[in-house]
């Protein structure tokens, strides 16, 4: 076993838990004087470590056999609406046992990863049960799906669950990317399509998707609004979150410059996650 270890400041430590949501094997420390903290991921190999350790510095440690505590809980299952229960469970037979007992929800299994996303954090949940709204409003449709900052690919996967005939996923992190390509494989979704890309870099396709999806910090979607809207298609839905509440006013004012706006907010805890569209389209619905 190996261990991943990094100092940083603590005003970041909101961003250092969204980044490893879901992961149980992370632990931060405040340290003396309140100002900083120490962050520990434990990992099975080297290379799982080694990776973190380009994506973000700090160092590695190979742990001796008696330091490591493998009686970590996995998150609870993630039960969405009616429609959906998010498991970290993995095996086929206890897999076959939750469908069997939840004949009614489409099981996603997301084992617990580096990549954000497992369905207990609030952004994502949230997120969840918007799109679960999104694909029941749709339903007997043919739409198209665009998931920004997809990590584990739970949003993606999701989709394609609730009927999004083809998803296109992204993330610049090359760890997630696999993760959701693992995943996708995993929960029997061969229409989610993940590339490694930058988002403030990435350029849509021209007629833009029906649903977009952007679980990204504050400051990424400021700097993304532009990209978003053009990927945003005529009529479309749009779904954000990864906002903290003292932000939220700062990011729908952005948003608005850009020609979108939000109909439906919600919070939970110190998170905001928003439905809305083009803003032309959300004054033709609600003149």
């Amino acid at each position: 076993m190996f261990v991943w270890s990094k100092l940083s400041a603590v005003q970041w430590t909101d961003a250092w838990e969204e980044r490893f949501a879901g992961n149980p094997n992370l632990v931060i420390e405040f340290l003396k004087g309140g100002r900083s903290i120490r962050m520990q991921l434990f990992c099975h190999t080297a290379k799982q470590a080694d990776a973190i350790v380009q994506q973000f510095g700090g160092s590695v440690r190979r742990l001796a056999a008696a330091e490591w505590n493998p009686s970590v809980d996995s998150p609870r299952p993630v039960k969405v609406r009616q429609a959906l229960l998010l498991t970290a469970e993995t095996r086929p037979e206890p897999l076959a046992a939750l469908r069997q007992a939840h004949p009614r929800r489409q099981i996603i299994s997301i084992p617990p990863e580096m990549a954000f996303g497992t369905g207990d954090h609030a952004t994502t949940s949230t997120c969840l049960r918007l799109l679960v709204d999104v694909g029941r409003e749709r339903q007997g449709t043919v739409w198209s799906c665009a998931d920004l900052g997809t990590g584990t690919g739970v949003l993606a996967i999701a989709a394609s669950k609730l009927g999004a005939a083809s998803i296109w996923a992204c993330d610049f992190d090359p760890f997630a990317v696999e993760a959701a390509r693992r995943n996708a494989v995993r929960n029997g979704t061969p229409a989610v399509l993940t590339k490694e890309q930058d988002v403030l870099r990435w350029k849509p396709r021209r007629n833009g998707y029906q649903v977009v999806l952007a679980n990204l910090f504050s400051t990424v979607l400021i700097d993304a609004w532009p990209v978003i809207s053009k990927a945003l298609a005529a009529e479309g839905d749009l779904i954000v979150s990864g906002i903290l509440a003292s932000q939220a006013w700062e990011v729908f004012t952005a948003a608005a410059g850009h020609g979108l706006g939000f109909t439906q907010v919600v919070r939970k805890g110190k998170w905001v996650t928003a439905r809305g569209g083009h803003l032309a389209d959300l004054i033709a619905r609600n003149p």
